[in-house]
């Protein structure tokens, strides 16, 4: 049986990704931050914003200008209810 010793080893990073290293450490020793909960009416909208949003790109890619404006109004519909 074998046992292998691994000593620490200096860092020979660069000095900005040692001070970028050093940050990373100092915010993970930070305590967690809770998040306000997001109601699923929330993310359902935001979703039906984000597909219409795509979906209205997509048709103006493929050269259908007037159903691209049709995506784009649904989209901003349905965005006023996250106001």
């Amino acid at each position: 049986m074998v046992l292998l010793v691994v000593e620490p080893v200096r860092s020979t990073l660069t000095p900005r990704a040692d001070e970028r290293h050093r940050r990373s450490e100092r915010r993970a020793q930070r305590p967690i931050r809770k998040n306000g909960a997001v109601s699923v009416t929330r993310v359902a909208w935001i979703a039906t914003v984000v597909v219409a949003l795509i979906t209205g790109l997509l048709l103006l890619l493929g050269g259908y200008n007037g159903y691209a404006g049709l995506g784009l109004a649904v989209a901003i519909a349905a965005a006023i209810n996250l106001l």
